[in-house]
């Protein structure tokens, strides 16, 4: 058996809605991906700190810690700061306008929204790790 190049790459998905966690871990697992999950933003900083994941996924709506204060913490804590993030949500685009433009971090490496398309989170999770 061949191990896939994905294999490689460990990826944190964060978001409090068990199904999507789930839904997420199983669609990024069938494409040869590992997964850890947090189910709150507090939990997420904890897992990026410990496992240090290749990618994190994460939502922006979250109890604990919303997904803005745990993107600021990740940014900028020297520790966290070069993992790049995908934020899957579903707020409105408002919200990618308004977290791009902000001064002390740099925007998200992608968007997804909320129902997700599987080919755009494959190919924004290829893109985010430089993988083919």
């Amino acid at each position: 058996m061949t191990l896939n190049k994905s294999d490689q790459y460990t990826i944190l998905v964060v978001d409090d809605e068990p199904d999507v966690v789930i839904y997420l871990t199983t669609f990024l697992e069938d494409h040869g991906y590992k997964c850890i999950s947090a189910s709150d933003g507090a939990e997420g900083i904890e897992k990026a700190r410990s496992a240090k994941p290749d990618l994190i996924c994460m939502d922006v709506s979250m109890p604990e810690k919303s997904g803005v204060k745990m993107y600021r913490e990740l940014k900028e804590d020297p520790a966290t700061a070069g993992i790049p993030v995908i934020i899957i949500t579903g707020v409105s685009q408002d919200f990618e306008k308004f977290i791009s433009i902000r001064k002390h971090v740099p925007p998200p490496t992608g968007y997804i929204a909320k129902p997700i398309d599987q080919n755009e989170l494959l190919l924004t999770v290829k893109s985010a790790l430089k993988t083919d």
